[in-house]
């Protein structure tokens, strides 16, 4: 009988350690959601720099090209 209940108290242990265990694995993938959703944040708002500075970017070559343009014609 004092086995038996050893046996059992053992298990019981062993499954609040299995428990306990799952619990943790659950907090590290909500922590590691977080820091995915937040990268994901980072990165389109990078996106959404470099593609402003390219439209920008555009804008002043085609401005310089105008102006060229023009200059030479003036020459002409």
């Amino acid at each position: 009988m004092k086995k038996e209940r050893e046996d059992w108290t053992r298990l019981y242990y062993k499954m609040l350690k299995g428990i306990e265990v799952i619990t943790d694995v659950q907090r590290m993938v909500k922590d590691l959601k977080k820091i995915v959703e937040e990268t994901n944040i980072t990165i389109t708002e990078m996106e959404g720099k470099i593609l402003m500075a390219s439209i920008n970017n555009q804008m002043v070559n085609t401005m310089n090209i105008t102006q060229i343009s023009e200059d030479l014609r003036y020459m002409v």
